[in-house]
């Protein structure tokens, strides 16, 4: 019988099936980071465990670092009792913590990847939204609760019920001024930001397979901000490419292949449901709302609410009056404040060349505020070493340490009263930047450059 990989990875990694229904599941990867791991060490300790396999999990800080000015302790007293808790965790059940001091810090969903701890055919699970970000190296990677993360470090196993499976099939080519960031929030523009509820998103066709491997993982990264529990694209060339001499990567690199190879979908394999897109329709895309599913191509005006069901209406009547925004209007032109780079979305090497290579030699408007983070060590050093940072320095942005900075500014790096921020990062919610009344934009990282330069929202196709 065809299977998906789904079907494949989800039968190689079962255990049994509950009494409840669901399935136990065997994680082959467990990532934890300083937000969501204290209290499920406090429950093992509690309750007398340890941790079942502490060579299978490891640890980074990235959500709470300050961006700036990283001298020990932080001058967040908060941030540092969270820094410090991962320290004491990570020391006394023996897990490798990826630290400050390490040079391999930085945002989890980068980290993994590029220390090839994230393969093909996983099972990966992190106490963050986001983990779908594995998803690109044809694992299931999910984001999960204290209690499930409790459950892991106890057991090496969770409870979790299989989802139903819909194929994102995008063929075509895209066109100039494209990138992934606009196929994933064109996926959730269409299909809304509930529309993936009980499901997991294979993503297929031409135009993903033409992707690089840091363009899948943005994909796979927002799959979650369209209601699916994970996303994943079937593992090729491309992604044994990436993994290959990575710290973490097999030593048998052949037979691994071999095995990695074998979880891909079957070509007769069937779906629940299938969703097709011309990737040649796909234009750059921006939220003009409060939710990743508010998008548009950047050409088009602002929706009339009398077009959307009532549930829709309701909520861009509350993204109107957030936003300052009518209906009708362009968001083309839309005047900026402040413009970030950075995210375990598009914090990326690939992310900043691309915005590197459009202010290269230019200046940003006097008003924006320029930020740019990078979302590891190892990519701010790779950086450094290609004379990105002076690039970004010399058209005035700001070149700071690597973690999620602005992207949920559960650190100094905030947004200022009702600023509007053109954002590489994942979510517009109100408030995500650290402003109850500031506003996001979500865009590509090469139309956060163009618009840094501009002072407003540009279509990116008239800068190439």
């Amino acid at each position: 019988m065809a299977k998906t990989l789904l079907d494949k990875v989800w039968e190689h990694h079962l255990v049994r099936t509950l009494p409840s229904g669901q399935d136990q599941l065997l994680i082959g990867l467990h990532l934890i980071h300083e937000v969501t791991s204290p209290q499920a060490f406090d429950m093992l300790r509690t309750m007398g465990l340890g941790v079942k396999f502490p060579g299978r999990t490891f640890a980074t800080v990235d959500h709470i670092v300050p961006t700036r000015d990283q001298q020990r302790p932080f001058q967040d007293e908060l941030a540092e009792k969270m820094m410090a808790e991962l320290e004491k965790n990570t020391d006394e059940f023996g897990i490798t913590f990826f630290n400050l001091k390490s040079g391999r810090q930085g945002i989890v969903h980068i980290v993994g990847p590029e220390m090839g701890l994230t393969q093909p055919g996983m099972t990966i699970a992190c106490g963050d939204s986001h983990t779908s970000t594995h998803g690109a190296f044809g694992s299931i990677a999910f984001g999960i609760g204290t209690s499930q993360i409790r459950d892991i470090l106890a057991s090496g196993t969770m409870a979790i019920s299989k989802p139903k499976i819909r194929r994102i099939r995008i063929d075509g080519k895209l066109g100039p001024g494209v990138y992934a960031k606009d196929i994933i929030l064109r996926i959730i523009r269409d299909l809304g930001v509930k529309g993936g509820l009980g499901y997991a998103y294979e993503y297929a066709g031409e135009a993903i397979e033409a992707l690089s491997m840091e363009e899948r993982m943005t994909i796979c990264n927002m799959s979650i901000e369209g209601g699916a529990r994970f996303g994943y694209v079937n593992p090729d060339a491309t992604t044994f490419d990436y993994i290959k001499g990575r710290p973490y990567a097999p030593k048998d690199f052949s037979e691994a292949v071999q095995r990695w190879q074998s979880y891909a979908s079957d070509a007769d394999a069937t779906y629940d449901d299938e969703y097709l897109i011309d990737g040649g329709s796909i234009a750059p895309m921006v939220t003009w709302g409060i939710n990743p599913g508010q998008a548009l191509e950047v050409d088009r005006p602002l929706p009339d609410p009398d077009g959307m069901s009532r549930d829709e209406r309701e909520v861009a009547a509350r993204a109107y009056e957030h936003m300052g925004f009518r209906p009708g209007n362009a968001i083309k032109g839309t005047p900026i404040d402040v413009a970030f780079l950075g995210s375990c979305t598009n914090g990326r090497i690939s992310d900043l060349r691309e915005a590197a290579a459009i202010v290269k030699g230019r200046r940003i408007a006097s008003k924006v505020r320029g930020m740019v983070v990078p979302g590891s060590m190892s990519i701010a050093r790779q950086a450094e070493a290609e004379g990105l940072d002076r690039i970004f320095t010399q058209a005035g942005f700001e070149w700071r340490g690597a973690g999620c900075s602005m992207c949920l500014a559960m650190n100094p790096d905030k947004l200022r009263g009702p600023e509007i921020s053109a954002s590489s990062s994942n979510r517009n919610f109100i408030g995500r930047q650290g402003s109850p009344s500031g506003r996001t934009l979500l865009m590509s990282p090469a139309m956060v450059a163009a618009a840094a330069l501009a002072g407003q929202v540009v279509d990116i196709r008239e800068s190439l």
